[in-house]
């Protein structure tokens, strides 16, 4: 169980690294190849394996879309397991036969569960609904999302409330929102983390009212058609520099910024254009081409996603909800349950604004995440690409233009 939930702006301290070689830029098999290395650590298998894991999890996407699309009106809740197969959790107790499909000679086991009681939609219009009045039975706003292994709507609350008649507080929302309800503790509330210009390396400004200097992470590439410019979180300062791997700094020119309900995002121009290049490794020495984007329709629980944070490096882990609001007012007010949580240990303070992908594929920006006494990291969150401002996409190798020109000290 958790004790408190924590994240802030990283303080800037001591001086920038030293120039190292120049990164590499790799291929997407050699980038797929790299993640696959990172599941096989974390879950104690063969790489191999687990490059095939990843393989049927991109193959499967348009599988899981077509049976969310099938059983609509029945859908509790997608979820991909470490086998690779996708589980579908229904309502009522029609049994749905288990299958098998083959995408690019990968076979894919589908495999049907039912008895669920509420559908996906009506427990996200359960949160709609009555967010404030669960709120308002609290003393600390809890975090929500769905369970979507379990089909419930889960309510993290915080340790003083857990000292309370939990069950009679779980029978309360269960009789409001005529949904199944989970209940787990947090603690206290999530906070955001805040921390060549291309994705994954590090911003530095200062805070307006403090005067302390704070950094976070660069996340994609992206454009207006006119102007290039790079995406971060919108609770990193406004005024950045970015900060190359021999630590010259290039001031970078703020845009606007996106900070509530569904939104954490900030656009600030470079002076010439950008590549559509991140890191994704703690040294700064390896740089991936963005080839493609991955939605949050297309985004399942048990999916692996990676993230590169300035301050905890690489890591890789597994998507636990891909419906959820966290607590507090994070987002200018309640936040909305469209934000996608993973599974820790990797993340830090400084992270913030930084990109989660996997292989080349472009997924979201990393905004808070909640941690335990001890200072592990208990999971993150992130927003997807599917919510980048109005005006502005990714831009793409091979795809989206980049403008002439590049800045000093950036990966060409």
């Amino acid at each position: 169980m958790l004790r408190y939930w924590a994240a802030a702006l990283a303080p800037a301290a001591g001086t920038p690294a030293a120039a190292q070689d120049a990164a590499v830029v790799v291929s997407a098999d050699t980038a797929l190849a790299q993640d696959a290395a990172e599941v096989a650590r974390i879950r104690s298998i063969d790489p191999a394996d687990a490059l095939v894991l990843l393989r049927k999890q991109a193959a499967s996407v348009a599988v899981t879309e077509w049976i969310e699309g099938e059983y609509r009106d029945r859908l509790a809740g997608t979820s991909i397991e470490r086998d690779g197969a996708v589980t579908v959790l229904l309502t009522g107790k029609r049994a749905v036969p288990d299958g098998q499909v083959t995408i690019d000679g990968l076979s894919i086991p589908i495999r049907f569960r039912i008895g669920a009681t509420a559908t996906r939609t009506q427990m996200l219009a359960a949160i709609a609904d009555h967010q404030a009045a669960i709120r308002a039975m609290v003393q600390r706003p809890p975090a929500m999302g769905i369970d979507a292994r379990n089909g419930t709507l889960l309510v993290l609350i915080g340790a003083t409330d857990a000292a309370g008649d939990v069950a009679a507080l779980k029978r309360r929302i269960e009789s409001l929102t005529g949904v199944p309800v989970r209940i787990a503790t947090s603690g206290r509330p999530e906070l955001d983390l805040s921390g060549e210009v291309v994705g994954g390396s590090r911003l530095i400004g200062p805070d307006p009212v403090s005067g302390r200097r704070f950094y976070c992470t660069t996340g994609f590439v992206v454009t207006d058609g006119v102007q290039n410019g790079i995406v971060t979180a919108a609770h990193c300062p406004d005024t950045l520099e970015h900060v190359a791997k021999d630590g010259a700094r290039t001031p970078l020119t703020f845009i606007g910024q996106w900070g509530w309900g569904f939104h954490d995002v900030q656009v600030n121009a470079s002076p010439d254009a950008v590549q559509p290049r991140f890191y994704s490794d703690a040294a700064r020495t390896v740089l991936r081409p963005v080839e493609g984007r991955r939605s949050r329709a297309g985004t399942r629980v048990g999916d692996i996603v990676c993230h590169r944070g300035e301050h905890s490096g690489y890591s890789c882990a597994e998507v636990e909800m891909v419906d959820f609001a966290p607590s507090g007012d994070l987002c200018g007010g309640p936040c909305l349950p469209t934000w996608v949580a993973v599974a820790g240990p990797g993340c830090k303070g400084g992270d913030s604004g930084g990109p989660v992908f996997v292989g080349t594929t472009a997924i979201g920006l990393l905004k808070g995440a909640s941690y335990r006494p001890d200072g592990t990291c208990v999971f993150y969150y992130y927003m997807s690409l599917d919510f980048l401002p109005d005006g502005w996409r990714l831009v793409r190798a091979g795809g989206d233009f980049t403008l002439p020109g590049a800045l000093p000290n950036s990966p060409r």
